[in-house]
């Protein structure tokens, strides 16, 4: 059996670099982490298609939020996916539900056929799908790749029984790919458990900003929650050391 591999969540070109420095087998790059993720700039995926020698794919997100989007919205994914392809990049990440929470099958469908040949995995909007199984069946039809999933928690160690029994079921049609609170400490008991064969983490730490005047009282996202002054960037180490204790099982 083939070792799993790791897909690193880099929510900037930096962190993309950075996971590939610290041996990530495929990078799914995003922007807007806060928010769950949202499609980057073409300057930032074109400059990483430039940069990076491992895999790369690009979440295809117009917004944050819930994952019934409209049809001008759906327009910009669909140019989204294009861009991407004539960008050389390997796969994307999407992700389409209806209004009562089921796979939104015409349009993953057609997604899947504009995106060829890249590869498409389908996001974690199958978290939010009313029934995982019947979201499973779906998906087999639609010829997506990959699935990542918590198992329909906030974190993959709570999901890993559901995880497990959608392993089972995919019957080597689709694969299941656990990401969500995953890091070096925990993958070992949780891979063991789940036996997928491919994860995904992000595996940050923080990074201080050079500015030496900053304002505490003003909040350009609106929301105190968000730091003004520091940014969470993948950490090569951290990348090393889950890949090692993956290796070790």
């Amino acid at each position: 059996m083939n070792k799993p591999i790791l897909e690193v969540c880099a929510g900037s070109l930096a962190s993309a670099l950075a996971a590939q420095k610290g041996g990530a087998f495929r990078i799914e790059l995003c922007d807007n982490l806060y928010e769950g993720g949202t499609t980057p700039s073409i300057a930032t995926i074109e400059l990483a298609r430039k940069m990076l020698s491992i895999r790369l794919h690009v979440i295809i997100r117009p917004r944050g939020g819930d994952f019934l989007y409209t049809d001008l919205e759906y327009e910009i994914i669909k140019l989204d996916i294009e861009r991407c392809r004539n960008a050389g990049v390997d796969g994307v990440v999407i992700g389409f539900l209806t209004a009562d929470g089921k796979i939104d099958v015409e349009r993953t469908r057609e997604t899947v056929e504009l995106a060829r040949p890249m590869a498409v995995t389908f996001h974690r909007a199958f978290d939010m799908a009313a029934d995982p199984f019947e979201a499973l069946e779906d998906l087999k039809i639609t010829g997506v790749d990959r699935v990542l999933t918590s198992g329909q928690k906030n974190q993959a160690p709570d999901g890993a029984a559901l995880i497990s029994e959608l392993i089972a079921r995919s019957e080597g049609k689709i694969i299941i790919m656990p990401g969500g609170g995953l890091s070096e400490h925990n993958i070992g008991p949780f891979a063991k458990e789940v036996k997928a064969s491919e994860y995904h983490a992000t595996l940050r730490h923080k990074v201080e900003s050079g500015m030496s005047f900053r304002r505490d009282d003003v909040f350009m996202g609106g929301l105190p929650a968000i730091p003004e002054f520091s940014m969470l960037e993948t950490d090569p180490e951290r990348v090393g050391s889950m890949i090692s204790n993956l290796q070790s099982l």
